[in-house]
Parts: C-alpha cells; structure tokens; sequence
C-alpha cells in the first residue's frame, strides 16, 4: 500500500525566506574584516545550511584561533538590519502555499528568534505560527536527522508520510537520514549532488504544488 504524504516540512532560509545572499554577504563582509578574506560564493559554500554552533567550527579551523568573542553578536545585529531592508520572501512560495492542503511546519537550522524575524519581515509567520522548530530544540543539527524527526513527531506525523523541502545539503542529508521524502530546491545548489544524496530537485517555487501532487498520485515514490 503506497503511503500518502501528510506533512510537509519547510526549512526556512533559502525556501520560504530569500535570506541566503543577504546573511551569507554579511558574513563574507564581516570575516574579511577580521583577517579571514571570504566571498559571497565561498560564505554560500561553507555555511549554507549549517547551524551557528557548526559554522564557529568552520572559522575557527579556517582562522587557526578563537574568532572576535562577540563575532555573533555583530553578525546577527548587521544580518538582522540587512533583512529589515532587503528581506523578501522566495518567489512563488505564497501562492505555492496557497494551494497546499496538507499541513505544513518549519524546521530550520537557524534559531528561533532568527525564524520568527524572517517570517514576520516578509508576512509568512501568521502560516506557521506555533508549527516552528529549531535545531535549538534538539541534541544535534542537520546532516542529523533529529530536527525533522522531532518536528515530524510534534505534528503527530510519521516520517514515511513527511515531505521536507530544502536548499542545503545538511538538510537533504538529514531527511534522507530521517526516512523522509525531500525536495531540494536549487537556486545555489549542485542540482547533481542533491540527486546523488537522494533528492527530487526543482529549481521553481511555483511548481512545489505539482510536485506534491505527484506524490500523492505515486509518480514519485515516498
């Protein structure tokens, strides 16, 4: 018997919120300013995805020393002024949204404050609100799969009836960890590399519903 999908679970940067190229462009601005030079396209390739605790890791290893001790707290404040100015929501998620009847949470890498404030910039979080989950709720982040189990058991789903939309590996890593179907959606992404890690790709919102459905009527399997 083919199981129906029930839940779709979103990642928030890059898939609801076009955040990426505005936080992963103040990140690449603030380490070139404390002596570890970075563009946009490298801040995009080590960071997209990844939670804070995991991206320290990386500028630590990359600097060869402790990072500025208040290097997040200037971070956030310049990321979350960059967002009140440029923050929009990704191009086709509100109509996409429109048309899915299934339920719908968030589950993201990114904190809890950072998810409600792009949500509420762009007018998405009255869709979500009370169904938003954070790698702070959880032992480990993505490529883990415990987020996507942890948000899949809160809306009292099973993981085999859960579609994840992402845009980040450690994501599609993690849903494919969890027993889940995902969606990579690839604007920056390797669309080779995410099929290779087991995901549908797609490189327009707009199409999410149709893709859906597709699922739902077994063109793709769950």
């Amino acid at each position: 018997m083919r199981n129906l999908p029930d839940l779709v679970i979103f990642d928030c940067d890059g898939v609801l919120v076009d955040s990426e190229p505005i936080s992963n462009r103040v990140l690449a601005d603030l380490l070139t300013e404390i002596g570890l030079p970075t563009t946009l396209e490298q801040s995009l390739k080590l960071f997209l995805g990844k939670s804070w605790k995991d991206n320290f890791l990386i500028i630590q290893k990359r600097l060869g020393r402790s990072p500025p001790q208040k290097l997040y707290e200037i971070y956030t404040e310049r990321m979350y002024q960059a967002f009140e100015a440029e923050l929009k929501p990704i191009s086709g998620i509100e109509s996409s949204l429109d048309q899915i009847s299934l339920k719908t949470c968030v589950a993201s890498s990114g904190p809890h404050m950072k998810i409600r404030k792009t949500l509420e910039i762009t007018g998405l979080l009255p869709r979500f609100e009370n169904h938003i989950f954070s790698a702070d709720d959880v032992e480990k982040g993505k490529p883990a799969p415990d987020l996507f189990l942890y948000a899949c058991e809160k809306m009292e789903s099973k993981s085999y009836s859960s579609v994840v939309v992402e845009d980040a590996l450690p994501g599609v890593r993690s849903a494919v960890s969890a027993g889940m179907t995902v969606l990579a959606y690839t604007p920056y992404g390797d669309v080779n590399n995410f099929k290779k890690h087991g995901a549908i790709t797609f490189e327009d919102m707009i199409e999410l519903p149709n893709i859906l459905n597709g699922i739902a009527e077994g063109k793709f399997e769950l």
